[in-house]
């Protein structure tokens, strides 16, 4: 039982995800979650308005238990495998936090003041997170895919524009959290 109550090993769950590679690989499918919400905004009709939306979705189908998975998969690990013993953060990332007005995060990975419900009470963070969704979704238009996709499937093929891609997005995070983010908070 205490493989269920506890988080799992970076080794274990690196060789679930290829194994899960090799299996897409082997049926000729491709992963990726923002493909989901293209195949999610199909089914609701957007393709009567936009072309990029209208293509048969139903072949897409299969993808969307990739989201159910994931979020079945992320409630049940905040629920039933969280162990705030195992989040250890470097103090000097700690004290960084503080000094731009964040708590410590006490055994969670981020601080609730910037990913909890407080955020959605700032006019300032709303605006945030606005803007930051929509950069994220032109970002992964126009690289033709987000970082999953990219960096786990595409870069699992070999494929030159996926690294291109993982390159891009490592590159706007540094450049985020370094030069951005200290501006706004």
């Amino acid at each position: 039982m205490d493989f269920i109550n506890q988080t799992w090993t970076w080794y274990f769950s690196g060789f679930m995800i290829g194994i899960i590679m090799l299996l897409l690989i082997y049926f000729g499918k491709t992963f990726g979650m923002s493909s989901n919400l293209r195949t999610m905004c199909s089914i609701a009709g957007a393709g009567k308005y936009i072309s990029f939306f209208d293509f048969k979705w139903k072949s897409h189908r299969w993808n969307l238990a990739v989201v159910a998975g994931a979020m079945l998969g992320g409630y049940v690990a905040v629920h039933y495998m969280h162990d705030a013993s195992n989040v250890a953060l470097n103090p000097k990332t700690i004290a960084q936090l503080q000094e731009l007005g964040f708590e410590a995060p006490n055994g969670n990975l981020a601080p609730e003041s910037l990913f909890g419900n407080a955020a959605f009470q700032s006019p300032k963070m709303l605006a945030v997170l606005l803007i930051g969704g929509i950069l994220i979704g032109f970002g992964a238009r126009y690289a033709g895919g987000c970082t999953s996709g990219h960096a786990i499937q595409g870069m699992s093929n070999l494929q030159i524009q996926s690294l291109k891609a993982v390159v891009g997005f490592f590159v706007g995070g540094l450049i985020m959290i370094h030069f951005i983010f200290p501006i706004l908070f």
